[in-house]
């Protein structure tokens, strides 16, 4: 009973340790969860954006594009651990319907850090940047009901 009494008080919070306050995204306020992924998304598009403006620059401007897209979609991904939490996103992630999608994004995140730092390939870099677009783009289509299934549809549809 005292337990249901803390949690209705709203002093339950302060039973938590830090950790589970953190893991736990129904311990921020709904709003300041909102403020705090609309803050990392944005600066994740914008990092993505700088990136792509840097790929014109002679010299080093591949490096640039691809540390500052992989950031950009790091920062993107992370965004929406403010809306349902680290664990919870995590769950999410590695779930069977989007397993393939995550191991791909993150495989591509981590190679085009390698052919960048340690293979010096700039055109593999940019390789896995499309790569990283694509998986991206079709882990976040999994978010949506039967997203996937029409865009598959449709590309057979064209490819008929």
């Amino acid at each position: 009973m005292d337990k249901l009494r803390r949690v209705l008080s709203g002093h339950e919070d302060e039973e938590q340790g830090l950790t589970t306050q953190v893991l736990d995204s129904s311990s921020l306020s709904f709003g300041t969860r909102v403020k705090w992924f609309a803050i990392c998304f944005v600066c994740g598009i914008a990092c993505s954006i700088l990136g792509t403006a840097l790929l014109f620059i002679p010299g080093s401007g591949k490096k640039l594009f691809a540390v500052f897209y992989t950031l950009g979609n790091i920062a993107a991904l992370a965004s929406t651990c403010f809306l349902m939490g680290p664990v919870k996103q995590l769950k999410k992630m590695f779930a069977p319907t989007r397993l393939i999608a995550t191991i791909v994004m993150l495989l591509c995140l981590i190679g085009t850090l390698c052919a960048v730092f340690w293979w010096h390939k700039n055109g593999l870099a940019i390789i896995f940047c499309i790569l990283q677009f694509l998986a991206m783009t079709w882990y976040s289509l999994s978010f949506i009901p039967f997203a996937r299934d029409a865009i598959i549809k449709c590309f057979t549809g064209c490819l008929n």
